[in-house]
């Protein structure tokens, strides 16, 4: 049988639902349940999404053929519904045609009004209507917007002149008049006939005069512009599939322009930007659609109480606002009551706040469109907690309409929104971490740590960070750099320390000795203000203002409903006291990487690592380590006490070991002077430490292999510190894991150190702790040989950001180089780092944990790579069964109704 690819609706009756959204795109879908449930909504019909995917595949031709039958029949519905006839001189039917993807996607695609008219046609409606303005207006506006739409003659660019718009200026500047509601009919005439000018010098062709050429040429521009620029970049920022495709809506037009008896407006049946249940909305009298999207006139507000707040936002007396700005309760109250009913009974149906686009003709209502409004992420969380609590919707619903990824607008800083719309990108680059940021520019960062001593906001621009520059990072407001990724240090650090970060950005170049960085070709040099959006990833010049994040009531309640039915516990990845604390206030239950390298940096123990490091021999590097053990031992005190009576993951030292040691003259004397040595042996030896591939060189287990007593400090400071809490009565609970395992042999060997030293310990205490062994799965060898490993450890957490690197053979660091063409040419779907790829990199941890259970079915298995932030990657761990996810602080709360989500999902 032959596919249906266009649906009918109007009258009360349709050919659709409101469940066929993947086939009708949202918009369609919802016209056609607004027509079963009564609501008046133009007549219309809807052609498919799956003819979009024609369309591409199979081209115009094929596609307006299969469909011309359908079309002319759905035509001929509409004529006969409103009593007018398609192409007809003296009763002409007009008619818009819209996009509607099954996903929102607001102002990315094109829409064509008033199609049908042409020098006939206009005649027709200027005699039915009587109102020969209103028919030479929409005949101008017909013009110029299919010009633009279908014909091509829409500016490619920002800086391109509107063909239209400019003869419209000019006949403005000529008439002296600013608005186009001052225009006479004789100018719209003169408009007309010069804008079917540019059309055809343009083009090389006339303006198409007859409907059926209007109509398909629209249709295939909707079609077309799924494919556009920004329908694409919006898809990929949202990670939309290409293959679900447009649908195209083909409705008789409504005006909202015939005079001061019709109106158009957007409404919302709560407010976004809070989620306060409030009905308000804007609206403008005698214009269409795109008028008050365009902003050519200050919009109304469609209630007297959000008329009345408005005002007071503006500074603008209420008789003013009553002479000038009147809501259309004060002007068209019958209207503006059925419009609240109706707002009212949609929300009621749909039970989800909605957005509205209705058009008043002549004094009677039209709805044109409502689709679940966008909201922000407070609004989102207020907006389900308060229908849970009306009973419009169960626990399970209120944490399915939550968006995990639009909490972070909830937890880190903020532009204000106000100071934004004045701002200007100077360039763009990676969101590595989320938030904003303004301060002045530094390099270095041990200035970024004195300026901020002495009371500035700083911005640490690095052309990449390294563990070094942690103290500058810390102290800081933002972090910019002009290379890495995702997972780069700077991002990774970032998220955990809750920071803005914003890295690889565009052609951004520093220079470290002239002390200024060059931005598309803008000198900024030290001390100048710049501003981070850590969530878009822009990049502005100067101070914009930032207001912190506010967590309230609702917040708290929908974290405890996730917490109802999640089955996966939510961990963090936390190196200080202070990340632990965040974190836990966030609701984590455990630590489940805590990096023990991050803790060297630090001023008091950075010398006496080094010494450790260059020492000669084992007797050199016990010294230094004897020096270490109680500054160790007092971090992990700290940690354990934050988290008391939650299990805390120590990751063994594990960083290639050049990154610990001086490479400048300066610091190299330093050790020679502390080390008592000549700087000639301390130069030798960090040259000697030089490795062409450090992350695949001498780190992780093999560090603890190759000098034991390295294992053996850090277990004991991990031991003893757990021990002096007991007495204090805190429960501490250890679990310590041995990195980057590749060999079964190589974990035995760090295993048997490790009881050593903590039977050691216990004998010299006198006392013991619960205690866990296990090791961080990254490598590709470690999770095909999982059954053997398993044998050994008591748990494995799976450090998804190396394991990557070494599946994909990607230097996460490097990988900005090449990732974005990957992107935009479809090699890769997603970034590898930022969502975990569940085909490749997934199918080894699932393999590693059914392998790990099938030797030892009580095996802990976790995650603690970036990926256990992200929504999609702690769904997936969800179903592969493993116990705990782990991420940055501030991304605990979204890990959180992830995993709720995915447990209800199944």
């Amino acid at each position: 049988m032959e596919r249906k690819r266009v649906y009918t609706f109007g009258n009360g009756a349709a050919e659709g639902r409101s469940d066929m959204r993947n086939l009708l795109g949202g918009k369609g879908a919802n016209l056609a349940e607004m027509n079963l449930i009564g609501v008046p909504v133009p007549p219309g019909f809807t052609i498919t999404t799956e003819v979009c995917t024609e369309y591409n595949q199979l081209g115009k031709d094929y596609v307006t053929g299969v469909l011309k039958k359908e079309v002319e029949h759905a035509v001929a519905g509409i004529e006969r519904l409103t009593g007018t006839r398609f192409g007809d001189k003296e009763n002409p039917c007009l008619l818009s045609v819209r996009s509607g993807a099954r996903v929102s996607m607001p102002g990315m695609m094109d829409t064509v009004l008033n199609l049908g008219l042409n020098d006939e046609a206009v005649q027709g409606i200027a005699v039915k209507s009587g109102n020969e303005r209103f028919a030479w207006d929409s005949y101008r506006r017909f013009v110029q917007m299919y010009g633009d739409v279908v014909l091509g003659l829409k500016p490619e660019s920002k800086d391109d002149i509107d063909p239209f718009e400019e003869i419209m200026d000019t006949m403005k500047e000529v008439k002296g008049i600013e608005l186009d509601t001052d225009l006479t009919v004789d100018d719209l005439k003169t408009l007309v006939k010069q804008f079917k000018q540019a059309v055809k010098e343009r083009t090389g062709n006339d303006f198409p005069s007859d409907p059926w050429d209007q109509l398909w040429g629209a249709v295939c521009a909707v079609f077309d512009s799924w494919m556009n620029d920004r329908a694409i970049l919006y898809r990929k920022m949202n990670n939309f599939p290409e293959e679900w495709g447009t649908a195209v809506n083909v409705q008789a037009m409504v005006y909202g322009n015939m005079g001061n008896t019709s109106a158009t407006g957007v409404a919302f049946t709560r407010d976004a930007a809070t989620g306060e249940d409030l009905f308000n909305g804007e609206y403008l009298i005698n214009a269409q659609g795109e008028d008050v999207v365009a902003g050519v006139r200050t919009p109304q507000q469609i209630t007297l109480e959000g008329s009345h707040r408005w005002a007071k936002m503006q500074g603008i007396s209420e008789e003013e606002r009553a002479s000038k700005y009147p809501s259309l309760e004060e002007i068209m109250p019958e209207c503006a009551a059925q419009l609240i009913e109706t707002q009212q009974k949609l929300e009621d149906y749909f039970k989800d706040m909605q957005d509205l686009e209705f058009t008043i003709q002549d004094g009677k209502l039209w709805l044109l469109q409502t689709r679940s409004g966008k909201r922000t992420g407070a609004a989102m969380v207020k907006i389900a907690t308060d229908m849970l609590h009306q009973g419009y919707i169960d626990e399970k619903t209120a944490l399915k309409r939550c968006d995990p990824e639009k909490l972070d607008e909830l937890l880190h800083p903020v532009f204000d929104k106000k100071a934004l719309a004045d701002a200007h990108a100077i360039t763009h680059g990676l969101p590595a971490s989320p938030g904003a940021a303004t301060g002045q520019v530094v390099f270095h960062a041990d200035e970024a740590e004195e300026w901020a001593k002495e009371g500035k906001k700083v911005i640490l621009c690095r052309i990449e960070t390294s563990p070094e520059d942690l103290r500058g990072m810390a102290t800081a407001q933002g972090i910019l750099t002009a290379r890495g990724g995702m997972t780069s240090h700077a991002a990774v650090v970032a998220r955990g320390m809750g920071k803005c970060c914003v890295s690889a950005a565009n052609n951004l170049s520093i220079d470290y000795k002239s002390r200024k960085m060059t931005i598309n070709g803008k000198a900024l040099l030290e001390g100048d203000w710049i501003s981070l959006d850590g969530t878009t990833g822009n990049v502005y010049e100067g101070q914009i203002q930032t207001v912190d994040a506010e967590l309230g009531p609702d917040f708290t309640e929908l974290m405890e409903i996730a917490d109802k039915y999640t089955r996966m516990e939510v961990r963090t990845n936390a190196d200080t006291p202070h990340d632990a604390v965040a974190a836990r206030n966030f609701g984590a239950t455990g630590i489940g990487l805590c990096r023990t390298e991050h803790m060297f940096f630090e001023e008091d123990k950075i010398v006496p690592m080094r010494e450790m490091i260059l020492a000669k021999d084992e007797e050199g590097r016990r010294r230094a380590l004897e020096k270490l053990l109680p500054l160790q031992k007092k971090d992990f005190k700290g940690i354990f006490t934050a988290m008391d009576g939650y299990p805390v993951t120590v990751r063994l030292l594990d960083p290639p070991l050049h990154e610990f040691v001086p490479h400048d003259e300066k610091g190299q004397m330093e050790m020679a002077r502390v080390m008592n040595i000549s700087y000639e042996d301390i130069h030798e030896r960090v040259e000697s430490l030089l490795e062409a591939n450090p992350m695949l060189g001498l780190r992780g287990c093999r560090l603890g292999n190759l000098y034991p007593e390295i294992t053996e400090m850090q277990t004991r400071a991990i031991m003893e510190a757990a021990l002096e809490l007991k007495k204090e009565g805190i429960t501490a609970i250890p679990e310590i894991m041995v990195p980057l395992t590749g060999i079964v042999y190589e974990f035995k060997n760090q295993k048997e150190i490790i009881e050593r030293t903590i039977q050691q310990v216990f004998s010299e205490n006198s006392d013991s702790i619960d205690y866990k062994i296990g090791t961080m799965i990254e490598i590709p060898r470690a999770a095909l040989t999982a059954h053997k490993i398993a044998k050994e450890a008591d748990f494995f957490s799976f450090g998804t950001n190396d394991l990557t690197q070494m599946t994909f053979g990607y230097s996460r660091d490097d990988v900005a180089k090449f990732l974005p063409l990957y992107l935009d040419k479809g090699i890769l779907k997603q970034d590898p780092f930022a969502v975990l790829d569940q085909n490749g990199v997934g199918q080894l941890v699932s393999m590693a944990v059914q392998a790990g259970r099938s030797v030892r079915p009580s095996l802990k298995c976790g995650i603690c790579g970036e990926h256990g932030g992200d929504p999609s990657s702690v769904k997936f761990c969800h179903r592969v069964g493993l116990n705990y996810v782990s991420c940055s602080p501030f991304r605990v709360p979204i890990a959180r109704l992830a995993a709720a989500q995915a447990a209800i999902e199944g």
